[in-house]
């Protein structure tokens, strides 16, 4: 077959076909002449190769596009009801809510009422006394509300119990009897019982640095914590030594008396005119501090052949 005649045969179909038509024919006049015209080649089975929007095999196929989609919005859908119905059994059926609570009490204030005060304000308020419990406290007298829970302001239901703590007082403890120790070993014993010390010097008879008397007494029962002084011996009083030379013997000895001291040796010795009689030595000497009952020694003068023996005491051989 001619081309001429191809391509007359073409125009006269399109003109009382479709569109759909016109290829028909133009594949069939390329099938009848191979070789011919253009040279296209025929399909391997003679099957339509139009190709469908979204490449479908034009037979009217879901893509798979499509298909995916839809099976994530189908799995979405069921996983919200199962979360749906899985949170009404939850709430409603294994853990349904409590119930409304009724009347709500305010906490009194207890702290520094006495117990039975606290008690019938507790009772007063639509609660009870609870746990009690004391405390020892060095200011707070025994009796009194330290501490409570829940603390005051906070809301409890009809009949709850509210816990308090007591004071038991202070913690008492009796003083040791320190006296006749010396100063550094009775403020070790005191402090270690809980006592704070003070130190006053005394004098006293008693050895320098000995504790001669406490205060509070021994064995007396204080609060800790308490003071207790130590009154300390400075030593026994001194005295200064007062110039006896020149005096007479019973005027000297009648002075050092006064003062405490002793005399414990008078010594004569000879003189001439008028130091007979008269104290002429003395030991300590004068101005010397020395303690009472410290003993002195005089010498006296004296006239006559026997001058100079001694005569203790001041009483004559």
């Amino acid at each position: 077959m001619k081309l001429g005649d191809s391509l007359g045969r073409s125009r006269r179909r399109r003109k009382g076909k479709g569109d759909s038509d016109v290829l028909e024919d133009s594949t069939e006049a390329g099938a009848e002449e191979p070789g011919e015209g253009s040279g296209a080649e025929e399909p391997g089975d003679g099957s339509d190769t139009t190709r469908a929007p979204f490449g479908g095999s034009g037979t009217g196929a879901v893509h798979p596009w499509l298909q995916g989609r839809n099976l994530v919005i189908g799995v979405a859908s069921l996983a919200l009801i199962g979360w749906i119905f899985g949170y009404g059994v939850a709430t409603r059926v294994l853990f349904p809510a409590p119930p409304p609570p009724g009347d709500l009490f305010d906490v009194p204030d207890l702290r520094g009422l006495g117990f039975p005060i606290a008690s019938e304000r507790v009772a007063g308020a639509g609660l009870t006394i609870g746990a009690v419990d004391s405390l020892q406290h060095p200011s707070v007298p025994g009796g009194q509300v330290l501490g409570q829970s829940p603390l005051p302001g906070q809301v409890l239901l009809p009949e709850r119990p509210v816990d308090v703590t007591i004071s038991a007082g202070p913690q008492t403890l009796s003083v040791p009897d320190v006296t006749s120790l010396d100063e550094e070993r009775a403020r070790i014993v005191l402090e270690t019982s809980g006592f704070i010390v003070s130190t006053r010097t005394v004098e006293a008879e008693a050895p320098r640095g000995r504790v001669v008397s406490i205060s509070p007494r021994p064995d007396s029962a204080v609060a800790l914590p308490a003071e207790v002084t130590i009154f300390v011996s400075a030593g026994p009083p001194v005295v200064a030594m007062p110039l006896v030379l020149g005096l007479e013997r019973a005027e000297a000895e009648a002075m050092l008396d006064s003062l405490g001291l002793v005399v414990s040796d008078v010594e004569e010795v000879f003189r001439f005119g008028r130091d007979q009689g008269i104290v002429v030595e003395q030991e300590p000497a004068a101005d010397t501090e020395l303690e009472r009952g410290t003993s002195v020694r005089l010498k006296v003068g004296r006239g006559g052949r026997d001058g100079g023996r001694r005569r203790p005491g001041g009483h004559d051989p």
